[in-house]
């Protein structure tokens, strides 16, 4: 074999895999087609952020006035944002190539086929591999009703020439209402377009009401319970047909539909790797595939679609291969965050689905921050934790507001380890803090004994 392990994708999965396994001692090879460090660092997680502090700016030279600052906020100048966002996108790129290059690992900046099990055509070379890792994450999908080419999606967003004056979002996830709030922020006028009755389905219920008033009292427009329809071209602008015949005219319809894993036209049936009915390639807890030398992770099996789920499988998938220390990754208690306006963090269970488990204690406190009695801006944080009532250990811990993503980082090592409620009481808090509430947390809010999953 030409190689003992290559990684089809160099997302943050496959570069993980790869690095370490080559550290390990294997002969590695890894193709990646379009860009080093796949979708986070080039059009996901990592742009989408700077473009959400890029954001915050303008809503801090709003507020500076409730503390004794004169500033005067100028029209923000879109071109000047993605020209910052590109050169710092390429510099991450450079990392991830000089990362596998360091390691001895070989990169192709090809496409990776299957010709059979053991084989691949990468950018037209026949290469041989003992193992083989599918990494190739997902992309983003249109909804099929007339004129969906018309639409953009998330990919398209760091590149527009110039910002929308107005903007129709399709969708309720993640990706749409983070999409909302920076739009919004820097200057648009933005309509959110969802068939569900509450923003971000899967989500905390209080998290997803909270999030849907947080949305209004910045000025997006929520239209939910409409199913779109149509896309129509009225110059350069846009039509959205949408909710039974009602139209919106809007600079930019954005379709913020789901994802979809990335592997059509991969040759997967040459190989014999199956793959669910939405494309995801089946994995299991040791991430191979049904072929037992073909291995796939991260976001193209459509479990966990976090970045860091990726990075850890990649990581202990090579320890298990090549470093002599087989591990998995467990995809119970995740921590992960929204960035929307304000941001939201969780980890655990919902109430909803701890209730389906067994009794529980809800503990739940919502306020204005510190910073907003003076700002005067219509801001409020929400902060809730979910205890079995037979246990009291903490099964879900949930929070919007400012800095909600950093200091969730730290309630998860306590939700992971089994902390109780009582773990939580007799810690002392950092005052004055938004997070000391999840210390200071003493009155029960409700009970909940059974609870239906909202849509």
């Amino acid at each position: 074999m030409d190689y003992d392990l290559f990684v089809i994708g160099g997302g943050s999965a496959g570069v993980r895999c790869a690095r370490i396994a080559a550290g390990h001692g294997a002969r590695v090879g890894v193709a990646e087609e379009r860009f080093w460090g796949g979708t986070c660092v080039n059009v996901g997680c990592v742009p989408k952020k700077l473009l959400v502090q890029a954001g915050e700016y303008g809503s801090w030279a709003e507020d500076a006035a409730g503390f004794g600052w004169s500033i005067q906020k100028g029209p923000h100048d879109w071109s000047a944002l993605l020209a910052a966002k590109d050169r710092e996108i390429n510099r991450l790129n450079g990392i991830y190539r000089r990362l596998l290059d360091g390691a001895k690992a070989q990169a192709f900046d090809a496409r990776a086929v299957f010709l059979d099990p053991h084989t691949l055509d990468v950018g037209g070379q026949r290469i041989t591999a003992e193992r083989i890792v599918i990494a190739t994450g997902g992309n983003p999908e249109r909804i099929g009703i007339p004129g969906a080419e018309l639409a953009i999606i998330s990919d398209d967003t760091f590149f527009l020439p110039k910002m929308p004056e107005t903007i129709a979002i399709v969708g309720s996830g993640y990706i749409a209402v983070e999409f909302a709030g920076i739009f919004q922020a820097l200057g648009a006028a933005v309509h959110l377009i969802y068939r569900q009755p509450l923003p971000l389905r899967g989500f905390d219920q209080d998290l997803r009401e909270g999030l849907a008033e947080a949305l209004a009292a910045q000025g997006v427009t929520l239209h939910p319970g409409c199913i779109p329809e149509a896309v129509e071209a009225d110059g350069d602008r846009r039509i959205l047909t949408y909710g039974g015949g009602k139209t919106l005219n809007a600079d930019l319809v954005f379709f913020a539909t789901g994802r979809r894993p990335a592997t059509a036209a991969l040759g997967l049936d040459k190989a014999g790797v199956e793959i669910n009915r939405s494309g995801a390639v089946i994995v299991d807890a040791g991430l191979r595939t049904s072929v037992p030398h073909i291995y796939a992770m991260g976001d193209v099996t459509d479990r966990v679609n976090l970045t860091p789920v990726a990075t850890a499988e990649g990581h202990a998938l090579a320890d298990s291969l090549f470093g002599k220390n087989p591990r998995s990754v467990s995809l119970k208690n995740v921590p992960s965050a929204v960035f929307s306006s304000p941001p939201i963090a969780t980890v655990g269970l919902s109430e909803e689905q701890a209730a389906a488990l067994g009794p529980v204690d809800v503990y739940v406190t919502k306020f204005t921050p510190m910073r907003h009695t003076l700002s005067g801006r219509n801001r409020k944080t929400l902060m809730k934790l979910v205890v079995d009532q037979a246990s009291q250990k903490v099964v879900g811990a949930h929070m919007l507001g400012e800095d909600s993503p950093e200091i969730m980082q730290g309630i998860a090592i306590a939700v992971v380890m089994g902390a109780t409620k009582a773990d939580f009481d007799r810690t002392i808090g950092i005052h004055p803090t938004a997070a000391e509430e999840f210390v200071t947390l003493r009155t029960r809010t409700r009970i909940t004994v059974s609870a239906k999953v909202a849509a």
